[in-house]
């Protein structure tokens, strides 16, 4: 700081030491532009390089979240157990001699459809014939059904299937 190659300033009880900048040499404009030309290049190429950083991580991502070799060979072998079990199934299946001929199911069909319309009326027929009875029925519906013994479909939670 005697001989002036750098500079002291004192901030309170601080100095601070610093170069001296006049004796430095000073860039001309030419030399500025080459610097910033220089700065430029570089931070595009800067920027490159990191584009190209955040394309192999996302490479590396996609490769650790994919299936090993190992992995894949097991899936494969479960897969092929899977499909070895669902074959035997079917053939289970196809050589079976007790299959429902199409003439015998459309045959129930239309039993069950006549039974469940038989029911659905002769639920209607009771429950008009029920209802003339209580018009005169000092007590309440539930305990006519309990003195006589009726039990109902509700009482079951039973229900007639619905229409095909």
């Amino acid at each position: 700081a005697q001989q002036g190659h750098i500079r002291e300033k004192t901030y309170g009880k601080q100095k601070v030491y610093f170069a001296d900048q006049e004796r430095l040499p000073a860039a001309g404009d030419a030399e500025l532009r080459v610097l910033d030309a220089d700065i430029a290049a570089r931070s595009a190429e800067v920027q490159a390089l990191l584009q190209g950083c955040r394309q192999l991580e996302a490479e590396l991502k996609d490769l650790n979240s994919a299936m090993t070799t190992l992995d894949m060979a097991r899936e494969i072998e479960e897969l092929r157990k899977d499909c070895t079990t669902y074959t035997e199934k079917l053939e289970r299946v196809k050589s079976a001699t007790n299959h429902v001929t199409p003439e015998e199911k459309e045959k129930v069909c239309s039993e069950q459809k006549l039974y469940c319309k038989e029911w659905r009326r002769r639920k209607r027929m009771a429950t008009e014939l029920l209802d003339a009875i209580l018009e005169g029925y000092p007590k309440s519906k539930k305990q006519f059904f309990e003195e006589v013994g009726i039990e109902t479909d509700e009482d079951h939670n039973v229900t007639p299937p619905a229409a095909v």
